[in-house]
């Protein structure tokens, strides 16, 4: 075992073809991340691939189903660093199916408008989200829209 933590998380936007809004989470433990805003996801468990368990977490976390996009590409393939060890890897995705609700982990779920940079970078964001937060508005903004393809 390597002691390496694969963790998904889902960018939750209102369309992957003209996105405007992206849901956040806030989180209710453990208790240094209390009350701060992250992508909905979790751990990838033994046996599944990154997007079973991505499905599988919005299901849990949200009582949703989503279609997924392209991956945000972080610098490493296993995904963005969240701490020594472990990374999160991260999807746009698209509700299919479901009225999103905090059902575990979270407390508050609220639509953020991807057009106003200020009201989403004025977030209280685990401080590990907020350079995949910077990622995702910069690639929302360099058209990769229309490179936002549902698979």
């Amino acid at each position: 075992m390597t002691g390496h933590i694969d963790v998904v998380g889902g960018a939750v936007l209102d369309s992957l073809a003209d996105p405007g809004r992206l849901l956040v989470a806030r989180r209710t433990a453990p208790p240094q991340f209390a009350g701060m805003w992250e992508f909905p996801g979790g751990k990838v468990e033994a046996g599944e691939t990154a997007v079973e368990a991505l499905h599988r977490e919005l299901r849990e976390e949200l009582g949703v189903s989503v279609r997924l996009g392209a991956e945000l590409q972080a610098a490493s393939a296993s995904g963005w660093p969240l701490n020594e060890r472990a990374a999160m890897r991260v999807w746009f995705a698209e509700l299919l199916d479901g009225e999103p609700r905090p059902l575990q982990d979270h407390d508050e779920l609220r639509w953020i408008d991807l057009r106003n940079r200020g009201e989403v970078l004025g977030l209280a964001w685990i401080p590990a989200d907020l350079p995949i937060v910077e990622a995702l508005l910069d690639a929302l903004q360099d058209s990769v829209r229309a490179a936002l393809p549902a698979h």
